[in-house]
């Protein structure tokens, strides 16, 4: 069992505004088999006028490409892109750690618009 991390050190309210976590839906999902660990790449709609962005994924513990598309997943939208390997992940898509430290998705548990911003 992974133990919980210490709380990070307190912030404003307007550093929790820097962040822009959007809901999307998952529209594509691949395997990443070239990735230095397991990873799916995932394309996510985030709707107008953010679009279809890519992201990288270390998920493949719990979950398969085929059972992510259509699902609804959050994500910060406003990080620089990051190359991994030939392979550039647009968004950061959130997730917990289960019992054995294993990416469990964060997603809204009702459907909501693609886009929305989580506040």
């Amino acid at each position: 069992m992974t133990a919980p991390a210490a709380p990070a050190p307190a912030i404003t309210f307007d550093d929790f505004l820097k962040l822009d976590i959007r809901v999307g839906r998952i529209v594509q999902a691949d395997p990443f088999p070239e990735a230095r660990k397991p990873a799916i790449k995932l394309r996510v709609d985030f709707g107008d006028p953010i679009g279809v962005r890519k992201s990288s994924a270390q998920i493949t513990a719990h979950y398969s490409p085929d059972a992510l598309v259509g699902r609804q997943v959050l994500a910060v939208v406003n990080f620089p892109p990051r190359q991994i390997g030939k392979f550039l992940s647009e968004v950061l898509v959130l997730g917990v750690p289960d019992a054995e430290g294993e990416v469990v998705l964060i997603a809204p548990d009702l459907p909501v618009p693609e886009g929305g911003r989580l506040y």
